[in-house]
């Protein structure tokens, strides 16, 4: 349930974002000049949608994630389960400052870790975004 109640308040634009994208692929030149040479239109999607649609969301997944830190504190405490959130809220209530401290970092860490990881995505997705 708690996983569920985090996931689910974050795949619903998640999937708006996608549905657009991949809508506004679909409507470029090239897709008409693929389908113009014969493509199917499986080969089309795989080949040049998927790649060029998934920009967008790949850039809301990353902003997303600082959400479901702030999720996962709120939701630990909800539902009464074990995990960062529920430590980082007993430990402000305490006043364990070097625990506090510690949590901020990693989970800081981590973020910046992610929006680096898909920074390399994006030029593995478009190999002309490494150039912008």
């Amino acid at each position: 349930m708690p996983s569920i109640s985090v996931g689910l308040f974050l795949a619903g634009g998640l999937a708006r974002m996608i549905r657009a994208s991949v809508i506004e692929v679909m409507g470029q030149d090239y897709i008409r000049t693929a389908r113009a040479k014969g493509l199917t239109a499986a080969r089309i999607v795989a080949r040049h949608v998927l790649r060029n649609a998934a920009i967008p969301p790949l850039t809301l997944l990353g902003v997303q994630f600082a959400l479901l830190i702030g999720g996962a504190v709120v939701t630990e405490t909800v539902f009464a389960r074990p995990g960062i959130g529920a430590m980082l809220v007993k430990a402000v209530l305490e006043k364990d400052l070097p625990v506090v401290q510690g949590i901020v970092i990693w989970t800081t860490a981590a973020y910046v870790l992610l929006n680096m990881l898909i920074d390399i995505a994006y030029t593995l997705i478009d190999p002309r975004v490494a150039g912008a």
